[in-house]
């Protein structure tokens, strides 16, 4: 993570992962306007989308600790949580980069969803992406906490105290997911400061972040497809949690040996290449009822016979996407490629020294 500089500016352009969440919700919401008709979102169209209900944990829809946070009411709703985020996301991604920041996000999103379930007594209806936001703004806190930012206190007592009167001002809003969120953002931001120090003694490399968040990625799908598998050996949520944790932390070794060496780096690009090709693969297998469900229920329009094409041939489809990503992947790595074969030592021991360098967040 990167410190702070010395400007005491209150506002930070928003930068790669704050602009993709942005599109997201904003994208989702276009799609959920074109088929409700109306500016409100109907709560049945929420529901089909993704919105967290009391009975989701109990059904296994834990996806939905996610994707309610991609989905908001109404235009309101949606401008005021995605201005949050463009005030709030650009000043905290500039600080701890985007891998924590997605790592941030992410928390505050399920546990703030996590803390409205089980506070609700009665059947409710969960959308929007306000325990997130309230994370990042919490993990804002934690970093002026640390002394790793400057920004002023009367920058958290304003914000904070606004969200305080308009989470009461209203009993439509759900002020668990706001206090939830938030405290998971001190939380996280909190471990994340303790783990930076504690890393030097088990990892010889900072990590790219482009490495970040490829692993990432892939130790998610590989988790989702290794859960929905029908063929699962580990079928005790504990046991699972433990394999997978293990897993994640060999591979995490892995690619710090890897960056370690000479013109590591192309090893490490060249891997995620294949790596992402697979993931293609494994997506196209947890969502192959979706997708054979779209090909049944397709309809007549100026796209019917390239989806009627599509549909005859999913497997090649599939494996032409697979090959697709892992070259489209070579190309958007192409600097840290081209570094990679320029490398005679060098970029491995400025990573290590990276390492060495950084105490904390």
């Amino acid at each position: 993570m990167r410190l702070a500089g010395s400007a005491k500016s209150f506002f930070e352009f928003p930068h790669g992962m704050v602009q993709l969440l942005l599109g997201a919700c904003l994208v989702v919401f276009a799609l959920c306007y074109s088929q409700s008709g109306a500016a409100s979102i109907s709560s049945e169209l929420l529901f089909r989308y993704g919105a967290m209900y009391s009975q989701a944990l109990e059904r296994h829809e834990y996806w939905r600790l996610v994707t309610h946070g991609f989905l908001h009411a109404n235009p309101v709703h949606l401008l005021v949580n995605m201005l949050c985020l463009v005030l709030w996301g650009g000043l905290l991604e500039r600080r701890v980069e985007s891998f924590y920041f997605t790592v941030i996000y992410l928390s505050g999103l399920i546990i703030g969803a996590l803390v409205s379930k089980f506070s609700h007594p009665g059947p409710y209806l969960g959308v929007g992406a306000s325990g997130a936001i309230s994370a990042v703004l919490g993990a804002l806190l934690c970093l002026r906490i640390l002394g790793k930012i400057d920004l002023s206190w009367n920058f958290f007592v304003t914000n904070i105290g606004l969200n305080v009167v308009l989470a009461a001002s209203s009993s439509r809003i759900d002020w668990q997911a706001h206090f939830g969120g938030f405290a998971a953002g001190v939380i996280c931001c909190a471990c994340l400061d303790i783990v930076e120090k504690a890393l030097p003694w088990v990892l010889r490399c900072k990590f790219p972040e482009f490495a970040k968040m490829n692993s990432f990625v892939a130790f998610v799908i590989v988790v989702a497809y290794c859960w929905s598998s029908p063929v699962a050996v580990f079928k005790e949520t504990w046991v699972f949690a433990v394999v997978s944790g293990f897993a994640g932390l060999a591979a995490i070794k892995m690619l710090d040996l890897m960056l370690s060496m000479k013109k590591g780096l192309v090893i490490v690009v060249v891997i995620f290449a294949l790596t992402n090709a697979v993931l293609v693969i494994l997506l196209g297998s947890i969502f192959s009822q979706a997708m054979q469900l779209v090909c049944v229920t397709r309809n007549a329009s100026s796209a019917a016979f390239i989806v009627a094409k599509a549909c005859s041939n999913l497997d090649l489809v599939i494996n032409l996407t697979s090959a697709s990503v892992a070259a489209l992947t070579l190309l958007i790595y192409w600097p840290q490629l081209a570094r990679g074969f320029a490398d005679v030592g060098f970029v491995a021991a400025s990573l290590r020294g990276e390492r060495l360098r950084r105490q904390g967040v």
